[in-house]
């Protein structure tokens, strides 16, 4: 059984879009944007670069869910969303992807779509493995948020070159001090 779940684009366009919007070093521009959508099997052909504000203030939006100290603190800023996004599912066979799920209105225009694409598969990774799988990355001086998508689901940075600094600073001070 073939089942839509956390893995999707939905939760990596998330990712993605915080740290293009919300860290000093982030790309929101127009371009940034497109690929992010492409990237994740968005109809990027379909982003209209008036739009842009829109994903930006999404992604606004989206960083207190990763920062969330807690499950129920998580639970919170996803329900005030989905108060706020009109989700109409459907059942839909385009483009030779086979039958799928869709969030959006089918009238819905792109922002829309990828607003609750990108809140659903959140909230349904939430609902099969609570917030341990995301969160803001443990490096120092680093603002960049993740999501695990892997099988044993224990990452703590955004990225491995984080994970590397990080892990050859505290080797390196081991190294430095002295030992009893």
């Amino acid at each position: 059984m073939k089942i839509t779940g956390y893995r999707s684009h939905g939760v990596a366009a998330a990712v993605a879009l915080v740290n293009a919007v919300t860290v000093p070093e982030g790309d929101a521009g127009p371009d940034a944007l497109r690929r992010i959508l492409r990237v994740n099997g968005f109809v990027w052909q379909d982003f209209d670069p008036a739009t842009a504000d829109e994903y930006r203030a999404w992604g606004r939006e989206l960083r207190p869910f990763f920062e969330a100290p807690d499950l129920p603190s998580a639970v919170a800023v996803l329900n005030a969303l989905l108060d706020r996004t009109p989700t109409n599912p459907h059942l839909s066979d385009h483009d030779g992807l086979g039958l799928h799920l869709h969030h959006a209105p089918p009238s819905a225009k792109l922002p829309l779509r990828f607003r609750s694409t990108t809140l659903m598969h959140l909230s349904e990774l939430v609902c099969s493995y609570g917030i341990g799988r995301t969160g803001v990355c443990a490096a120092p001086d680093c603002l960049r948020v993740y999501a695990d998508t892997s099988r044993a689901g224990r990452r703590r940075f955004c990225s491995e070159t984080c994970a590397n600094r990080t892990n050859v600073a505290a080797y390196r001070a081991r190294r430095r001090s002295p030992t009893p």
